[in-house]
């Protein structure tokens, strides 16, 4: 039997691995899929066209850019780390850029064919997409994914840094058309929400699966307290912008109202037990990591966080799949 401190070699995926990736592909997926109905039932407002594939795709770019953000940020706080043993995961990224080229190759086509769903590849108009910002903001994650893939697969990966960057701008831009009233600062608030979720999301399945490799070594205890300090800050800024936000897209005086009426506001709702629910979880990871006996058994619940992390991935996919609330 080999130390724990010894290098341990890197496994194929296993057993785990696989119900780990159902446990999270499966029901996360039914969420964008069924939630327009669920959520526009009874409220008056119309299904926007193709919502439910639209969902799906958004959720499965925003997970794709959590996995190889998340890498970036626990390795770089690993070499923070005295004694961390040489072992490390193998990158998910290059399979994650894989799959939000395909999203976003997704969501470009329903941009081309004037935000519908095609029913075949004739109806795509490829050559309009540079003619509308929001067609362009569409090529541009298309070739960003497909760059940060290549990046993934070089002898520097860190250089996906700046096509992963390039996305969270051209969401964050997205989300906020020109004619919107405080557009600027509406991008802005949404640039910060997505890079710091990205980083909390990523970066626990990043760290879980490192201590996985590393085993017993006190480092795993020592980069699992470096993640949750940086966490706790992520979580701050996460509250604060996506308040913000939603204040800008519900006055604070109709809010409560909204928050049950309209589709927009359930499924922030929906969004926001969630997160409560992650923070708790968060909460109890951080007290046994801090108070056990055994430091790593905070793993436990750092595990369901990551699971409850998945579902409100998918929850954001289907909120901006849904009509905005009228502004009262």
């Amino acid at each position: 039997m080999s130390d724990a401190s010894e290098p341990v070699p890197r496994p194929g995926p296993g057993r785990a691995v696989v119900v780990l990736v159902l446990v999270l592909v499966g029901p996360a997926a039914l969420i964008p899929l069924l939630g327009p109905s669920a959520a526009l039932h009874d409220t008056g407002e119309a299904a926007p066209p193709g919502a439910g594939v639209i969902a799906l795709l958004r959720a499965a770019l925003f997970a794709a850019l959590c996995v190889p953000v998340g890498e970036l940020f626990v390795r770089r706080l690993a070499r923070s780390v005295p004694g961390a043993p040489p072992a490390a995961p193998r990158g998910w990224a290059p399979y994650a850029a894989t799959a939000g080229f395909v999203a976003a190759l997704g969501l470009a086509s329903i941009v081309a064919t004037g935000n519908l769903v095609p029913g075949s590849v004739a109806e795509i108009d490829v050559g309009g997409l540079s003619e509308s910002r929001e067609g362009k903001l569409a090529l541009l994650e298309v070739n960003a994914f497909l760059a940060a893939g290549l990046c993934a697969l070089s002898r520097r990966p860190a250089t996906q840094l700046w096509p992963l960057a390039a996305v969270i701008v051209a969401e964050a831009l997205r989300a906020h058309p020109a004619t919107e009233p405080g557009a600027l600062l509406g991008s802005g608030l949404t640039l910060v929400h997505l890079t710091c979720a990205a980083l909390w999301t990523g970066g626990l399945l990043h760290a879980l699966r490192t201590l996985r490799h590393w085993g017993r070594a006190e480092a795993g205890v020592a980069l699992l307290g470096l993640y949750a300090r940086v966490a706790a800050v992520l979580f701050a800024a996460i509250t604060a912008t996506g308040v913000w936000s939603s204040l800008r897209r519900m006055p604070s005086d109709t809010v409560l109202e909204q928050l049950t009426t309209t589709a927009y506001g359930r499924v922030l709702l929906a969004k926001v037990l969630l997160v409560a629910a992650v923070a708790a979880l968060a909460l109890w990871a951080r007290i046994r990591l801090c108070r056990a006996a055994d430091p790593l058994t905070a793993c436990s619940p750092a595990r369901a966080e990551v699971l409850a992390l998945g579902v409100v991935v998918a929850a954001s996919g289907l909120l901006t799949a849904l009509p905005l609330p009228i502004r009262w």
